[in-house]
């Protein structure tokens, strides 16, 4: 069966001026002290002239510059010990030197997954607008999530919408509250229940608060300067910490366009990166919605798979994920419960395709093998593409393949709706093969995407170039389905 696959002329680049304002951390307070001494060394007439300098120098690249260069003030002001006074213009120029500019994209924009977008209003017959997340990687290789929005149109053209010129993080929610039961288990998972950890939860009431944990803590540990053990609860209280910390909560502003946010690393285990985020647009039980995202969190020695949770693209929650099954790369979440369970792909093993169930979707205790490297195009690796996409015939799932020189393939199979730990159909030939235009790049002979699209029975596939740009492809679903070899089972 001849499957008719049809690449697209848009291909979204890298920008290397798409700048984001991050601290400038010197790391050392003694250093910060004599930078601040030079800067109040300095007459107040020039302290103004420089700091109209800096401001019309980059203004045009920042929103409300003068904002942040006083908000970084204050975060610096903190390593000094000192009540000096400061004039509202020497806080600004403080400011501005503890700041840089970090290049979200300028080594690569790849790996995409995309989603119906909340807001389906005002759009021509037939048409689709989606959300686009995107892995920008920058200075460092570290990556964080990026986004885009378009439109699919009835006649399956794909048009995404220019990005803004401006970039903003979000603002940390300063005091989230934590559900005790859920994460005392989290503890539990962690072995990190003891003695220690008994008492600063036994004192906490059914929800609190970071800063209730933040006391609690720091009360046990004077206790502990008392007694022997002091080391060892300072390791336990480090690692309360840690998992109160990685399960946060972060908000952007409603007038900030979806290109304009970007999630960068912050949390402890995502401080080297936020990679391959796999978005799912996710039933509840009753009817409504929410978006998941598994991604690969990376602290600079070790991977771990999270969760993100999002009802509209603002408020973003991150969860972390717990069990023997949490582990290593590729998971996805399928967009609804399975006989009342969630249910998740995995690749725990870096060769096998896994499939994973569970009562709640913090913790994940086993997993199954359901697909094995069989085919000479992906006999190093099979791992999924995204999360499985719903149709009549089953769930469809697109998965690459790893065969000769590292090169990197799309393909598919198909899993039973009631029963996906079942595969009935599997693709023998890749679907996606990089051509002699994509070879090139970061990593090269490498096609892959973090999740497809179905839309008026065409699959719409937008998928990283070499590690570096984004193309998209279209294809009938029928001509997928049609063309794959049924499994026996």
């Amino acid at each position: 069966m001849l499957i008719h696959l049809k690449r697209k002329a848009t291909i979204l680049k890298p920008d290397q001026s798409r700048v984001l304002l991050r601290p400038f951390n010197l790391g050392d307070p003694q250093r910060v002290g004599r930078i601040i001494a030079r800067i109040m060394s300095l007459p107040e007439d020039q302290v103004g002239t420089l700091l109209d300098e800096v401001s019309a120098e980059f203004s045009q690249r920042h929103q409300q510059i003068r904002k942040l260069f006083l908000e970084r003030f204050e975060q610096v002001r903190k390593l000094l010990s000192t009540d000096e006074k400061f004039s509202e213009q020497r806080k600004l120029l403080i400011g501005s030197y503890f700041l840089a500019e970090y290049s979200l994209e300028s080594a690569a924009l790849f790996n995409p997954s995309i989603v119906p977008h909340p807001d389906q209003s005002g759009l021509p017959t037939g048409a689709l607008r989606f959300i686009l997340s995107l892995r920008a990687t920058g200075e460092g290789h570290i990556s964080s999530i990026t986004f885009r929005t378009g439109i699919i149109h009835a006649d399956h053209r794909i048009e995404v919408q220019r990005p803004s010129g401006f970039l903003t993080e979000p603002r940390q929610i300063p005091n989230p509250r934590y559900e005790k039961a859920l994460f005392e288990r989290k503890l539990v998972e962690l072995r990190l229940t003891n003695e220690f950890t008994r008492r600063v939860m036994q004192n906490l009431g059914d929800w609190f608060e970071l800063e209730e944990l933040a006391v609690k803590i720091q009360s046990e540990l004077n206790e502990s300067r008392q007694s022997e053990g002091l080391l060892e609860h300072q390791n336990t209280a480090d690692g309360v910490w840690m998992v109160a910390k990685s399960n946060c909560e972060v908000q952007f502003q409603p007038d900030q366009e979806l290109s304009e946010r970007v999630i960068f690393p912050t949390t402890p285990s995502q401080r080297n990166g936020i990679e391959d985020a796999r978005f799912v647009r996710f039933r509840n039980d009753d009817g409504t919605h929410v978006y998941y995202a598994t991604f690969t969190a990376y602290d600079g020695r070790v991977v771990m798979p999270e969760l993100v949770e999002t009802s509209d693209f603002l408020r973003f929650r991150f969860i972390t994920l717990n069990g023997p099954a949490a582990e290593n790369k590729g998971m996805a979440v399928f967009p609804r419960k399975i006989n009342g369970l969630y249910a998740m792909l995995s690749r725990q093993d870096n060769e096998y395709i896994h499939v994973m169930f569970s009562d709640n979707i913090h913790f994940w205790n086993e997993r199954k093998a359901v697909l094995k490297p069989t085919f000479p195009w992906e006999l190093i690796q099979i791992g999924n593409c995204g999360s499985p996409i719903e149709t009549d015939a089953g769930w469809l799932v697109l998965s690459h393949g790893v065969g000769p020189l590292r090169k990197y393939c799309i393909g598919a199979f198909l899993l039973d709706r009631d029963d996906p730990a079942k595969v009935i159909g599997r693709l023998r030939e890749p679907l996606l093969t990089p051509n002699q235009n994509e070879r090139e790049g970061y990593v090269p002979n490498v096609v892959y995407t973090c999740g497809a699209l179905l839309h008026n029975g065409e699959l719409i596939i937008p998928y990283g170039l070499a590690d570096h740009a984004t193309g998209f492809a279209t294809v009938p679903l029928d001509e997928v389905l049609a063309a794959m070899h049924k499994e026996d089972h």
